[in-house]
């Protein structure tokens, strides 16, 4: 399997995991909304359901959008490789720079998620919606983490493509 395969491949595995844990959110929020009707779960269940959306839409955005990834740049490394260096490697910058920018989102919301979870009332809705955020946003970050390190990897690939 070459880089180009290899990188847009692994995107497209690492979103079915996004859009399984986004149908576990939901389904373990709508659990806690329907059955448990405490604040402490209802609370959590708001940022797993409002995360959970996210991540099952950009996970099948992404799996339906890497075949014609590979395809795409596959196509423009055999016929236009100079497109490489306009068209590819502008477009990972970018999704690098947002991952930089994710990254930072995530800490901030991990970390009031840990505020809320460790200094609020107890079992109250404020520390469950902590308690939500504290769970997606160290999911998020592990993954974009994996996520991001690939992405370096491929950028290298592409830029060594001269």
């Amino acid at each position: 399997m070459n880089s180009i395969e290899k990188y847009f491949s692994s995107e497209k595995q690492e979103s079915i995991l996004f859009v399984l844990v986004g149908i576990i959110g939901i389904a373990i929020s709508s659990y806690f909304l329907v059955k448990m009707k405490r604040p402490f779960y209802i609370g959590m269940a708001y940022p797993l359901i409002a995360i959970a959306f996210i991540q099952i839409v950009v996970g099948s955005t992404v799996y339906v959008r890497s075949p014609k990834d590979i395809a795409r740049v596959t196509l423009i490394l055999h016929t236009e490789e100079s497109s490489i260096q306009t068209e590819e490697i502008p477009r990972m910058e970018v999704v690098m720079k947002n991952f930089k920018i994710y990254r930072w989102i995530e800490i901030a919301l991990l970390l009031l998620g840990l505020v809320m979870y460790l200094y609020l009332a107890p079992a109250s809705l404020y520390k469950g919606i902590g308690l939500g955020l504290l769970i997606q946003s160290s999911f998020m970050l592990a993954l974009d983490y994996f996520a991001e390190n690939r992405g370096e990897i491929y950028l290298e690939f592409l830029r060594n493509c001269q």
